[in-house]
């Protein structure tokens, strides 16, 4: 018996010596990296460092069964960093068996066993088949609640695992303030402090604070497009940058350095456009020098699809393909996406320049290291009896409805107008916008005691997902909706934009972006005529982009504005017309009166606003932060700790608030400094601060901010960030028009 259990002892010593590091879950990390790295050939490495599309052939029916195509099979010889999208049209539990299927082919079929990334998109959640369907990015912003905003990336987070995704191509820490571009929804409004604390809340919350990699509950995000995206000349996709380093580095940076930081991402995507004639794709000062040294980044960088080989033959920047994946692979970037003439290319390079192992080395390594991170190779499987349980829970369904409650937007409200009471009225429902559910929606809402009618009139395209053409054939359906109009009480118009009207333009010859932001079609027309009626109208405005709404707010009694919500979309908006909710969204964009204004935001230089133009009113037609509620709210008692704050030091500032009307309500209270002299032109004022708070009738709250040196840094004449001794004015108010002031001075010495 000893004999025995000494040679058990012996093999068992023996089969454990004959494990590799990289499988041993006890050691750290980068020793399981390095391990590998070690066992690994140029041609699988160079497969970590790429990532193709599912629609090369990975299919799946509705039973989970998976098929692979020849060529799907091919480009697995190696392994793979990951693939994109599979799945993405199946429930959740046949998405989540077909990738446990391909997860499982992956691994057996190459050589160490390396199993794959999944990666997804997300803008109104999981950008898949059956998953909760939140509000756009932009949409959540004017929520002002960065708490809400983590909650709802929570389950964007727990969904994809639960389908056997990964990573996520977002969030965006992109900036916009062109609304011509049409990715604008896709991102967190125009205001530097505001885009960080969202992104952060949306990164925090998709990876489950971090902790959620590793247990398989979340998965990882990649933050995008770095850096400038937003800012594209004339609003057009893949159009040059021009900015300068000064706003590069106060207004740009910030939202990706918190990414980093503060969030902890896994990956960041660089940016299609270029900074100073630099392709950002092939650009080390800025995958490098800021982002790994100077940031500490260690995760892994991806392109935009296929710009890597488009160094060569878009941006003009590489002579040949070769040259253009050696540039992008020695600038720092990590991940090719999609294309078969980039780092596809490498392996036979490096047979003739073996110096580009160390690189490809980097890359592989920090691509291994997020999957080690996400417990892929000791968990690589979804427990399906959970998926089917767990997505579109109910606390899913209801943090939807929440998030819309708290992100519409009340523009407009002339005499009380909204909320509508629910008896004795019979509602029109009209425009583009109305959906096939609309009236059902409001019915379920409004009770017994009123009754609908409801009319799309007209298409505003003819919905071609690539180049859609504006729909000239609409006289008809408005004359329609105005005889309709007249046998209503009150008419609800539902105009803006749709998924069509604001998009991605794809460099395949698709176009989203638009040269004019007037409401399109005949939807002013439609206001005008309705209004004539002489009968209260109401806007619910819907839409992707920012519009020049000048004939709605001017006719309009009452403006609700919904940007691109939830898929409770009209059940929300029913439920703020008929006062069960009282919105409290704000404005995360300045809204221009023209396109003739633009560049406008409301941290532009104080000294853009010296000029207006003729013929029109000077200033937005709505400013940012702007947004009203059934009650009234009254600022006063501003109160500042100190008139001197040192360099090590740091201010309290407060505020009275008090809920001065009759019905309980939440307010966006915004904390904007001015520094009133600079060695440099400084903005007219920044956002450095904002709390939500819900007050009762008649209740008065204190509102506290800490002002810090950090709040106070910017780029100074010398090219250095910091701080310069001066005097600065706090705004605290309402919007970033509405306020009350107080000043104090900066002792930077």
């Amino acid at each position: 018996m000893k004999l025995l259990t000494l040679l058990i002892l012996a093999l068992g010593g023996s089969l454990l010596a004959q494990t590799p590091a990289y499988q041993n879950s006890d050691l750290p990390i980068d020793e399981r990296v390095d391990d590998l790295l070690a066992r690994m050939t140029v041609a699988e490495k160079v497969a970590q460092m790429r990532i193709f599309h599912a629609n090369q052939g990975v299919e799946g029916d509705v039973s989970g069964r998976l098929t692979l195509s020849e060529n799907v099979k091919a480009r697995l010889e190696h392994g793979i960093a990951g693939i994109k999208n599979p799945g993405e049209h199946l429930s959740p539990v046949a998405a989540a068996q077909v990738n446990n299927a391909l997860q499982r082919y992956i691994i057996e079929h190459n050589r160490l066993g390396i199993p794959a990334l999944f990666v997804t998109e997300s803008y109104n959640g999981v950008d898949a088949a059956g998953s909760t369907v939140f509000g756009r990015p932009i949409t959540s912003a004017a929520s002002f609640n960065p708490e809400l905003v983590q909650r709802q990336w929570d389950v964007v987070g727990r969904e994809a695992r639960l389908r056997g995704m990964h990573m996520c191509h977002s969030p965006e820490a992109d900036l916009v303030r062109d609304p011509r571009f049409g990715r604008m929804s896709e991102a967190f409004g125009e205001d530097t402090y505001l885009v960080t604390r969202m992104v952060v809340s949306a990164i925090t919350g998709v990876q489950g604070d971090y902790d959620g990699l590793g247990n398989g509950t979340h998965i990882g995000a990649v933050a995008k497009h770095f850096a400038g995206y937003g800012q594209v000349l004339g609003g057009t996709n893949f159009a040059a940058i021009e900015i300068s380093e000064r706003t590069l580095a106060d207004e740009i940076f910030p939202p990706f350095k918190a990414a980093v930081k503060e969030a902890r991402t896994l990956g960041i995507m660089a940016s299609h456009g270029d900074l100073n004639g630099v392709a950002s794709h092939a650009n080390p000062w800025l995958l490098t020098e800021v982002l790994r040294e100077q940031w500490g980044f260690a995760g892994y960088t991806v392109s935009d699809a296929n710009d890597i080989g488009r160094l060569h033959y878009f941006m003009k920047v590489a002579e040949t393909p070769e040259a253009a994946a050696r540039m992008a692979l020695q600038a720092g970037m990590d991940v090719d996406l999609y294309a078969d003439d980039a780092y596809a290319l490498l392996p036979a390079m490096v047979g003739r320049d073996s110096t580009l192992i160390e690189d490809i080395d980097r890359a592989a390594g920090h691509v291994l290291r997020t999957k080690f991170i996400l417990g892929l190779f000791d968990d690589p499987y979804v427990d399906v009896a959970e998926t089917e349980a767990g997505v579109r829970a109910e606390s899913s369904l209801q943090l939807a409805r929440e998030s819309d409650a708290e992100s519409i937007i009340l523009l407009k409200n002339v005499g009380g107008t909204l909320p509508l009471r629910r008896s004795g009225q019979r509602i029109a429902l009209l425009g583009p916008l109305v959906r096939e559910n609309t009236e059902a929606s409001f019915r379920a809402v409004a009770g017994e005691g009123l009754s609908f009618i409801s009319d799309r009139g007209f298409e505003l395209t003819d919905g071609n997902r690539s180049i859609p053409q504006l729909n000239d054939d609409t006289a008809d359906g408005v004359d329609r909706l105005v005889e309709q109009a007249k046998e209503a009480d009150v008419v609800v118009l539902f105009l803006g934009g749709d998924e069509y009207t604001a998009k991605e333009g794809f460099f395949n010859g698709a176009l989203g972006d638009r040269e004019s932001i007037d409401p399109l079609g005949p939807q002013d027309e439609l206001v005008r005529r309705v209004k004539e009626l002489g009968k209260p109208v109401i806007v619910a405005l819907l839409h992707r982009r920012t519009l020049s709404i000048n004939t709605i707010a001017e006719r309009a009694d009452a403006i609700l504005d919904g940007w691109d919500l939830s898929e409770f979309r009209d059940e929300s908006l029913a439920r703020a017309i008929f006062g069960e909710i009282n919105p409290s969204g704000k404005l995360p964009v300045t809204v221009p009166r023209s396109i003739g204004q633009l560049p406008f935001h409301y941290s532009g230089k104080e000294i853009n606003n010296k000029k207006g133009y003729l013929f029109t009113e000077n200033g937005p037609l709505y400013p940012f932060g702007h947004g009203l509620s059934y009650t009234t709210f009254a600022y006063d008692d501003l109160r500042v700790s100190d008139s001197t704050m040192t360099a090590d030091g740091q201010l309290t500032v407060s505020v009275r608030v008090t809920n001065t009307g009759d019905r309980a309500g939440k307010e966006v209270v915004q904390l904007y400094l001015k520094d009133l002299i600079g060695s440099v032109t400084r903005p007219d004022m920044e956002l450095k601060g904002f709390q939500k708070i819900a007050l009762e009738p008649g209740e008065a709250r204190r509102v506290t901010f800490n002002i810090t040196p950090e709040m106070l840094e910017f780029t100074r004449l010398d090219g250095k960030r910091g701080l310069e001794s001066g005097d600065y004015e706090v705004r605290v108010g309402t919007s970033s028009t509405q306020y009350v002031t107080t000043n104090f001075k900066l002792r930077a010495e």
